[in-house]
């Protein structure tokens, strides 16, 4: 058979085009044998003699091959069409080898053209799912997840969902998204998806379904607010009133928790008993008088009446006629005159005596200048003051003996005279840090308190100590008074600043500012919140503060206005996270405002207590900023190694937690931290180690990469998320380590980190990571300012009037680039004062104050008729 197509191959038909090679209008294309179904492969050329298949590089047997022949209308040129047929036991002659193809050759006169080739699969599909969704209940406005891996087949599974075996679309259905990896997310939990979900998988071959996963979505129950008190259930004597709430606010469902405490409340209570009004008797009749009557009279006083008692029934004063040597009409005598004119008298003499004393009190209040209190600073320094006890229903003044010994803090320079007119400042052109000329003036302030340990001890007998960290690692304390100061928790950015004026004068408190682990306060996320900035309390709560103190603290958002919505969180006494400021939105309140900036956030506040910044993601192209940060043992006695990944808020007090972690450990910083942006796509983050010398480690790892949940990261609830790659190395002698690290975000952007050194090597633990910051936690004073006392007075008394051409505090804002927050500062009693305070904490203390003297400066030579050239 071989020579005789041989021979036919070699001898073309005659009525062929001499000068055209074949080409084809139809090829073999990819087909699938499903079960034992024979299928069908067919090709067309023109022109063309002859035209076979070859399947696998072998030439198929002429009897197998259906031919037709015709003529193309257009050109006339002769059309071959040829078919086979390709069964089962063909295809897996050859399986395990390689796959089945088959390929068309037609010739002309001219030469010969092959086809493409085209491949010839058996389809299956295995009937068991190499993953299937679980059953969940979860609370309302969770997200879910539910993985589906459908089984091996040729052609690949495609896969769709079920809900209560109806398809589930996710283009009729924002809520519902599905995963390149065919998991289904539902983004917020709602009552209706509560059902049982199908994955099914199916292809040309066969449809198979997983396992039914029942999803119930569950709500807990929320107490409605209080009725009003009952009225007292005796209407004399001692009773009792009540008022109740429902667990309604929501009602719980589908096997929710509910609602925690007493529906029925009972409080005791007393009403006075009603007590009617009795006549007293009668009192004697009167003489008898010009008018020739007298009379008598009587009180409803035997009881009065009282608590809602009837009044007395009948006229209190009885006359009647009488006759007597008095019973004459005559004219008013001297005595009447008399008692006039003494009358007169007397109003006179308390009119003069009400003149006087006013005339006293405008001289007392005239003649004090409106500097003194401020001028004493100069003269006697701060006295300390007598501390009165509180009252007992007043907790929040505390009633502890500060530390009242006074250290000195003495300032070179002379004192600017005080100008008439405007009281604009007049500026040198000398440095900021020189104010006050050849006198010497010393300031005054109050130590903090002696120790930690003490002022734990006292702090534990207030009520709110309980919700507070024990222990002083995360916490700062001070006693401060009208000066201000500030407190610092040191290598975690966070700070609070009490500006001068804060603490009315006369008070000294004893502030706290504390760091809490997330674990111990207890912050509820629904839907997208995530936490972007560490949870601090300043107190004692309830301080009374008449300017705001400022809180610092870092945050990990990369924040815009269309992909966030962030808010400003502040626990209440009973415990509840209330929101008192949404960022970008005019603030209801003028208790509370933030500045948000690229790495930390400021908030003024006027009432202290426990803080944190919550954000919502508006879009899936809102993204929080993780730090990647690498450890590993500094030492290696076996074969074993271990390299931990940590995934950390980009925040300074998460960084030290891990830091004094690792340092009890034994371990040590691998490379510096990278910046990973984790977006809120609903996708994992994965962990992978590449490029290790196989021949001296290996991983013992089973899996290609590692993966932590999304949920897991961007709740911010978990602080120290980390991966570890265990590995082993082949020898003892290997002490040098070379691989790659990748972290990545599914279907986004990723970081990888180059890890090289030396296991052997008594490397010490980087301290260069979080450097420790100068200073100590409480400045109290002058000393916790880069600000001059008596230069920030004059800079505010110049500042805060309005100035022609708009030389004033509006214009200072703008130098420093804060004009955005005009509104705020213009809510304020004194706006230049905010100004400085904010740059106090944004600054202190490597501040510039040569910079903002620059700022002052020009806001001065704005306007020039104010200021005058004298020297300060």
């Amino acid at each position: 058979t071989g020579a005789q197509q041989s021979a036919t191959v070699a001898n073309p038909a005659s009525g062929a085009s001499p000068d055209l090679l074949p080409h084809f209008q139809l090829e073999p294309e990819d087909v699938y044998i499903v079960k034992n179904k024979a299928v069908s492969l067919a090709c067309r050329a023109t022109p063309a003699t002859q035209i076979y298949f070859k399947c696998n590089g072998e030439w198929v047997h002429q009897g197998d091959h259906v031919t037709q022949h015709s003529t193309d209308r257009g050109t006339g040129l002769p059309v071959m069409e040829v078919r086979i047929e390709v069964t089962r036991q063909q295809v897996e002659k050859i399986f395990g080898l390689e796959e089945y193809w088959c390929q068309c050759v037609a010739w002309s006169s001219s030469g010969t053209t092959k086809s493409q080739k085209a491949f010839v699969r058996i389809a299956y599909l295995r009937k068991n799912f190499e993953q299937e969704p679980t059953a969940r209940e979860v609370s309302i406005e969770q997200g879910i997840v539910l993985p589906c891996r459908p089984p091996e087949g040729i052609p690949p599974a495609e896969v769709e969902w079920l809900r209560n075996e109806e398809l589930v679309d996710p283009a009729l259905d924002s809520n519902v998204y599905v995963t390149p990896e065919h998991s289904l997310v539902l983004r917020q939990a709602r009552l209706a998806d509560t059902a049982n979900y199908t994955c099914v998988a199916k292809n040309i071959v066969a449809r198979r379904r997983s396992a039914s996963a029942a999803i119930t979505v569950y709500v807990n129950g929320g107490w409605s607010t209080w009725t009003q008190w009952s009225g007292c259930s005796t209407s004399c004597g001692r009773g009792w009133q009540k008022r109740s709430r429902t667990c309604t606010n929501p009602t719980p469902l589908n096997g929710g928790a509910f609602c925690e405490g007493q529906n029925v409340q009972k409080t005791a209570c007393t009403t006075l008993c009603p007590v009617d009004g009795a006549w007293s008797e009668w009192s004697k009749w009167s003489e008898c008088g010009a008018e020739c009557t007298h009379w008598r009279s009587r009180e409803c006083s035997e009881p009065a009446p009282r608590n809602g008692g009837r009044d007395c029934h009948g006229p209190e004063l009885d006359t009647r006629n009488c006759t007597s040597e008095l019973c004459t009409h005559a004219a008013p005598g001297a005595e009447d005159v008399a008692l006039y004119v003494g009358l007169v008298a007397v109003a006179v003499c308390l009119v003069l005596l009400l003149l006087v004393g006013l005339l006293v009190y405008c001289r007392k209040k005239g003649g004090l200048d409106a500097d003194v209190a401020d001028s004493s600073i100069l003269t006697a320094g701060f006295q300390p003051v007598s501390i009165k006890p509180s009252k007992a229903d007043n907790p929040s003044l505390l009633t502890i003996q500060p530390d009242l010994s006074t250290t000195t803090m003495t300032y070179q320079g002379s004192l600017c005279p005080r100008q008439d007119g405007p009281a604009k400042l007049q500026l040198p052109n000398g440095h900021l840090l020189s104010p006050l000329g050849a006198g010497r003036h010393t300031l005054h302030h109050s130590s903090p308190a002696a120790e930690g340990a003490d002022f734990v001890a006292r702090l534990s007998t207030q009520s709110y100590f309980r919700s507070l960290p024990r222990g002083t690692n995360n916490m700062a304390y001070g006693t401060f008074n009208f000066l201000g100061g500030r407190l610092m928790i040191p290598n975690t950015g966070i700070s609070l600043l009490i500006p001068p004026d804060a603490i009315p004068r006369g008070k000294i408190y004893e502030v706290y500012l504390t760091l809490h682990k997330q674990e111990e306060v207890r912050l509820p996320l629904a839907g997208c919140q995530t936490l972007l900035s560490p949870i601090v309390s300043c107190g004692p709560p309830g301080v009374l503060l008449t300017r705001p103190a400022i809180l610092a603290m870092g945050h990990c958002v990369e924040a815009s206005a269309e992909n966030w919505s962030i808010r400003l969180k502040k626990q209440s006494c009973e415990g509840t996270w209330e929101d008192v400021l949404q960022l970008g939105a005019e603030p209801c309140t003028e208790l509370y405002y933030c500045q948000l900036e690229a790495q930390a956030c400021y908030v003024f506040t006027e009432q202290l207590g426990r803080f944190a910044l919550v954000g919502e993601s508006l879009s899936m192209a809102a993204s929080k900023r993780l730090k990647l940060v690498l450890f590993a043992p500094a030492a290696c006695p076996s074969l074993e190694y271990n390299i931990r990944v940590y995934c950390l808020s980009d925040t300074q007090d998460v960084l030290k937690e891990v830091i004094q972690l690792e340092k009890q450990l034994g371990g040590q910083l691998i490379g510096a931290p990278r910046v990973l942006h984790f977006k809120d796509s609903y996708h994992n983050l994965r962990l992978s180690i590449h490029d290790m010398p196989s021949s001296l480690w290996k991983s013992k790892l089973l899996a290609s990469y590692q993966e932590i949940p999304f949920y897991h990261i961007w709740s911010g609830l978990q602080p120290f998320l980390h991966c570890t790659f265990t590995l082993e190395r082949l020898s003892t002698s290997t002490c040098e380590l070379a691989c790659k690290i990748w972290v990545w975000q599914v279907e986004g952007d990723g970081q990888s980190f180059t890890v090289n050194f030396n296991i052997a090597k008594d490397t010490r633990f980087s301290d260069w990571l979080v450097p420790d910051e100068v200073g100590t936690p409480a400045l109290v004073g002058p000393s916790a300012f880069k600000i001059p006392f008596l230069l920030r007075q004059k800079i505010i008394s110049s500042l805060d009037p309005p100035g022609t051409r708009g030389a004033d505090w509006r214009t200072l804002a703008q130098k420093l680039n804060l004009d955005s927050h005009l509104s705020f500062f213009a809510s304020k009693a004194s706006p230049t004062a905010m100004i400085l305070n904010l740059w106090e904490a944004r600054h202190f203390p490597n501040g510039n104050l040569s910079q903002l003297a620059a700022a002052v400066a020009e806001v001065g030579k704005q306007d020039g008729a104010l200021f005058s050239e004298a020297e300060c």
